[in-house]
């Protein structure tokens, strides 16, 4: 039976993490499953509720990232197919299925969930972000002449095989455009499908900023001129 790696980088998700782990874990692939989680120095409490979780857990000494978190889950992956799971509740793990099935029958090596095919999602962005999310994906099809719509999703699914022959490199967001330069880059098959998303704030926890945005376009650039 194939097995599925389910990645979660954490960092001060003290609030949402068991809600979102509880949901993955309900999750059937009719897959083996394991998940991992990549604590990076999580300072609001986070840590204290792992002695009450039995999966895999690794705590960084440092923030370093979530390139960084994401880097470390690789290494420790065990599965066929790896998937990314954020440690808020954005997204709906049962959403994973279709993606997952794209990969389990050999039709894609690269399935990412977009939440801009679905356009009711469009309500639930917050403005500036959809509007970059629009620009990004722009760019890179532009770039990588490429049909898609979702380039900073969280929702990845990868052949492990694929994957783990990516050198990665970013520490922080920009792993998303420099993965996702790399994939296409190395001739990935690659798709998108819709998934529903329910944006957070600010307030709520959301860590991603226009900067983040401007250091995306540098590394989409970056990483489609020069060798991977």
């Amino acid at each position: 039976m194939q097995k599925i790696t389910i990645l979660i980088p954490v960092y001060n998700e003290k609030k949402s993490l068991l809600e979102i782990l509880d949901a993955v874990e309900k999750v059937d692939f009719g897959l083996e499953k394991e998940i991992i989680l990549i604590d990076d120095f999580s300072t609001d409490g986070t840590r204290d509720l792992y002695q009450n979780i039995r999966h895999k857990v690794i705590l960084h000494e440092c923030n370093q990232g979530k390139g960084a978190a994401l880097r470390t889950g690789l290494q420790q992956a065990t599965g066929d197919i790896i998937i990314i799971q954020d440690a808020d509740t954005e997204y709906n793990p049962e959403d994973y299925k279709a993606l997952v099935e794209k990969i389990k029958d050999n039709s894609a090596d690269v399935v990412y969930g977009s939440r801009l095919l679905d356009r009711r999602n469009r309500k639930n962005f917050l403005p500036l972000s959809y509007i970059g999310n629009i620009t990004l994906s722009f760019l890179t099809k532009l770039l990588f002449r490429v049909n898609i719509t979702d380039m900073e999703t969280c929702y990845k699914a990868f052949r492990a095989d694929f994957i783990k022959n990516v050198k990665i490199e970013s520490d922080r967001f920009d792993f998303e455009p420099e993965i996702t330069a790399k994939v296409l880059k190395e001739g990935a098959r690659f798709t998108e499908l819709p998934i529903s998303y329910n944006a957070r704030t600010v307030a709520e926890g959301k860590k991603i900023t226009w900067k983040d945005g401007v250091r995306a376009i540098f590394t989409l650039i970056k990483f489609r001129f020069t060798d991977v």
